[in-house]
């Protein structure tokens, strides 16, 4: 009797089956990524992460109909339009030259909200060193640091990319905020391009022991390592789109929409992100410190906004 009780335990897990063209279609995928990454660098552009999104959905649901996977394209071709407007404009105004570059202000602004001492000049004296430079010796601090700079380039679409398959109302909410944010993000760049502490640091205008040291933690994100597809992508861009800061301001709108919707306790943790990203940009040289409020209160203005939209029209069922 002891044996086929047993028999009968073991049963359910006998039963359990191996997912054959899943596992085949996610091994592919990871392939195919891990090769991308190897020749062309990692994916930092909205437009790319999507594409990998949609190629990670069809991998995951490798069995479904052709007409499933197109969906994904029905859905986010809209979004996508928007992603590679912004891709291509967010550099108009260093290219126009319509607008001066301020380098001066954010500097009075931070010393005067810090008794005289610059946030990013002192991190980098504490935790790096005089002068600091992006080839010395990283802490292993840098290396967490690193991580959550990169985050910033998936995190945002990752909880798009769940929501669309679990929830499409509520992608469809998120997705409004989302666009909204980048694309008064991309206004403020046009109309006010700022130096960030880095760029005022090897202009003169600020200690020369200041460094941009973005992915001394873990490898240069910045450089690509071959492909002139991808180098011509991520050469669109704009050094100073530095007010507000989206980085800041993408992780306080992750945090706050997963704070706003889980109901578990440890949902505060989440805060952790955006305090982490901040000061990591902070200390990286990348940002002022009022670049991520500033970040943070367009994202206090978008969600508002929506909400008040949403509320004088609601937002009409999602057709599967």
């Amino acid at each position: 009797m002891g044996v086929d009780m047993a028999d009968e335990a073991l049963e359910p897990a006998a039963r359990v089956a191996v997912d054959g063209p899943r596992v085949a279609g996610v091994l592919g995928y990871v392939a195919a990524l891990a090769t991308y990454m190897y020749f062309w660098g990692l994916p930092k552009q909205a437009v790319e992460v999507v594409g990998w999104i949609w190629l990670g959905t069809v991998a995951w649901d490798v069995r479904r109909p052709v007409r499933e996977h197109l969906r994904f394209l029905r859905d986010w071709w809209p979004p996508f339009a928007v992603l590679l407007v912004y891709l291509y404009s967010r550099g108009l105004s260093d290219d126009l030259g319509v607008f001066s570059v301020h380098v001066t202000e954010p500097i009075e602004a931070e010393r005067w909200l810090f008794g005289g001492t610059l946030p990013t000049e002192y991190l980098q004296a504490e935790l790096c060193g005089v002068p600091c430079d992006r080839s010395m010796p990283p802490r292993w601090y840098d290396v967490v640091l690193t991580t959550v700079y990169y985050s910033h380039f998936f995190a945002a679409l990752g909880v798009a990319a769940y929501l669309w398959k679990r929830n499409r109302p509520q992608w469809v909410r998120y997705m409004r905020r989302y666009l909204l944010i980048i694309s008064s993000a991309v206004v403020c760049f046009m109309v006010y391009p700022m130096a960030p502490p880095w760029m005022a640091s090897r202009d003169g205008y600020i200690t020369e022991d200041i460094s941009r040291i973005t992915g001394r933690g873990w490898f240069d994100l910045s450089k690509s390592t071959g492909g002139t597809a991808h180098q011509s992508i991520s050469a669109v861009g704009n050094q100073v789109a530095a007010m507000p800061s989206l980085h800041a301001g993408l992780a306080i709108f992750v945090a706050w929409w997963g704070i706003s919707r889980l109901r578990s306790g440890w949902r505060w943790l989440l805060l952790l992100y955006p305090l982490a990203m901040s000061f990591m940009l902070v200390y990286y040289a990348e940002h002022y410190v009022i670049d991520a409020i500033a970040g943070g209160l367009l994202v206090a203005a978008a969600m508002g906004a929506c909400a008040l939209w949403e509320k004088r029209r609601p937002t009409p069922p999602v057709v599967e």
